[in-house]
């Protein structure tokens, strides 16, 4: 399983970030989509406040998906918010 992981800086506005999912996260093929607020950390005050992931079945679904149009534009609105973020791709066993 390949997942991207986003971390966000700072809580995007509940109706910004609605309109990004509903407009362009929602659009990118994958077997899941997930994000969330980040509630705490076992260290003090956490380092990012929202979470969100994309999940594929394998690299071959990622790599398909990541090479999309639908992706890219996802990535360009997610800029578009003005939050600070970043991202990682992790394969999970």
């Amino acid at each position: 399983m390949v997942r991207a992981i986003i971390l966000y800086d700072s809580e995007p506005d509940p109706d910004r970030y609605r309109q990004h999912v509903d407009e362009f996260g929602s659009k990118v093929s994958c077997s899941a989509f997930r994000h969330g607020k980040i509630f705490g950390s076992p260290f003090g005050e956490p380092k990012f406040r929202y979470y969100a992931e994309f999940e594929w079945k394998d690299m071959d679904a990622f790599k398909e998906a990541a090479s999309s149009e639908e992706f890219a534009a996802s990535g360009k609105d997610a800029m578009a918010m003005g939050i600070p973020f970043i991202v990682q791709f992790a394969e999970v066993e």
